[in-house]
């Protein structure tokens, strides 16, 4: 009995010694790579030219289609629609939305435009080229940003959840939470399709999130600390980065901020990757 106790012992050491294997070992390595968080990319832009920009627009909303940018403007009782003109910022036609509504984000469909409010739960659809309200629409949240990728919508409300609308009948039908390796990301606003991600700027901060639309991901990250110059930054009236605009054709990238006195054509430039 204890020679079979004792050979029993000694054909249970090799898996013993497998247990206690360094980290070192190829089966360590693949349980440690599963879990390995990788760092986002973030990149920084090379300024390619500088277009003025209306210095009391509290930019919300902004698109470039056909030759032009539409933006959508907030701050009660100064909300409104505009087409501007790129190489000047001249305003070639305007809207105005009623007191106290708060304009927010803008996207195109088509001929219309849609345009959402901040909290009273009120959007709107304009033909494109008479700025004519062809009807109104509601919806839960808060409304922040808004951008269309030719065949949905998809909006923001602050929070990390993006929802998708169907730009015909704008009822909601999916939404996604957006994350990045250390949680969700809150704070999205203003939105832009852009090669087949979704671009959201993060209020308060100089960053724009690059977003898979699929799975919510941050697929990497726009660094624009420093776009503008001190002598811009020292008007206590500019705010945050906020409007992000592409020309598809030209593959030209626009972005500026609120009562900001310029709109930038920048181009990206890597600036960190794991």
């Amino acid at each position: 009995m204890l020679n079979r106790l004792m050979n029993m012992a000694l054909l249970a050491l090799p898996m013993l010694g497998c247990l206690l294997l360094p980290c070192s070992e190829p089966a360590c390595e693949t349980l440690a790579g599963d879990s390995t968080v990788r760092e986002t990319p973030v990149y920084t832009c090379n300024i390619r030219n500088t277009y003025c920009h209306d210095p009391n627009a509290f930019t919300q909303g902004l698109v470039f289609e056909d030759g032009f940018l539409y933006e959508s403007t907030g701050l009660r009782g100064r909300s409104t629609l505009r087409k501007v003109e790129l190489g000047t910022g001249r305003i070639v036609k305007f809207g105005r939305l009623p007191d106290p509504l708060f304009g927010e984000g803008l996207a195109i469909f088509g001929d219309r435009i849609v345009q959402l409010t901040w909290q009273a739960h009120v959007g709107f659809v304009y033909d494109k080229a008479s700025f004519r309200l062809i009807r109104r629409f509601t919806y839960p949240t808060e409304g922040w940003g808004l951008a269309c990728d030719g065949s949905r919508l998809v909006m923001s409300d602050g929070t990390s959840t993006l929802r998708f609308l169907d730009p015909l009948s704008l009822e909601i039908t999916g939404q996604i939470e957006v994350r990045d390796e250390s949680g969700p990301v809150v704070r999205l606003n203003e939105l832009e399709f852009i090669r087949d991600e979704i671009w959201a700027n993060v209020w308060q901060t100089d960053r724009i999130a690059r977003i898979d639309p699929g799975t919510g991901r941050v697929t990497a990250w726009v660094d624009l600390t420093g776009l503008l110059s001190p002598e811009d930054v020292g008007d206590l009236r500019v705010d945050v980065l906020n409007g992000i605009a592409y020309d598809a054709e030209k593959d030209r990238l626009f972005v500026t901020g609120k009562l900001w006195p310029k709109i930038f054509e920048i181009e990206l430039v890597l600036l960190r990757k794991d």
